[in-house]
């Protein structure tokens, strides 16, 4: 089984690269963030012709995540479970397909809205740990996958990209993605590339991209169960190259 995520900085504008690569790809699962459309406005009949099945939780012009599938799948919840009900920010959904739960989550930045704004993606971090505690104590095989706007370890971010102050390397935000970890998920792409900078994220300025200066920022995290089957995890660095990208790339990971 081929699952992937990947933040295409706005879908309406990606739509034909998503195509493309579900083709060249043919991911059984796609999680998509940053989709930056209401539900009703996202694509889904592309890539019904494509052969999935498409569900959006939109946002008009900010957020949005969304899956696709080839397999049937059901939808459990549309935004992460522990938030405040006025909480109108689309960041969450969690589906159910081929006996495991599927989270496709795009975590706030952090950087802007000062210490509110920074408090407001460590909540959200302790609130996707509980939903993810919730999970392993029913022993459900499960699998949060997005763009978490953190990078976990030093070789996640080439030197100089970052100031020690960004929301993405703050102490803060590492600790709560480490609990993730000691709580017992495992980082697909860390257990296939231990070490080393394995980026997938390049910003559009100062030649990010040709001088390789990336993050890595966008993340697949296994449960137990799921982390036995772990086959192969790396990020699709090609799509980076091609015209008029994202500046992220599809994160792949295989799973037998």
């Amino acid at each position: 089984m081929k699952i992937a995520t990947w933040n295409v900085n706005s879908i309406r504008q990606r739509e034909k690269h998503v195509a493309r690569w579900l083709e060249q790809c043919q991911p059984d699962v796609l999680l998509l963030q940053e989709i930056k459309c209401e539900a009703h406005a996202f694509p889904g009949l592309t890539y019904h012709g494509l052969g999935y099945t498409a569900e959006a939780v939109g946002q008009k012009a900010y957020n949005g995540v969304a899956v696709l599938s080839r397999k049937p799948f059901t939808v459990h919840h549309r935004t992460l479970p522990g938030l405040p009900p006025d909480d109108a920010q689309s960041r969450y959904i969690e589906v159910e397909t081929d006996g495991m739960v599927i989270a496709g989550i795009y975590l706030p930045n952090g950087n802007s809205g000062g210490e509110a704004g920074f408090g407001y993606k460590l909540a959200w971090l302790e609130r996707l740990a509980e939903r993810a505690d919730t999970l392993l104590a029913s022993d459900t095989p499960f699998i949060m996958a997005g763009d978490f706007n953190v990078c976990p370890g030093d070789d996640d971010w080439a030197p100089g990209t970052l100031p020690p102050t960004d929301a993405l390397v703050r102490p803060e935000s590492r600790a709560r993605f480490r609990r993730l970890l000691w709580d017992g998920m495992t980082d697909a792409v860390r257990a296939v590339h231990p070490h080393g900078p394995v980026y997938t994220f390049w910003d559009y300025q100062a030649g990010a991209w040709q001088r390789d200066l990336g993050l890595r920022i966008d993340h697949v995290l296994l449960s137990p169960t799921l982390a036995e089957r772990l086959v192969a995890a790396a990020p699709d660095r090609e799509e980076r190259g091609k015209p008029q990208p994202s500046d992220h790339v599809p994160v792949v990971v295989e799973l037998h």
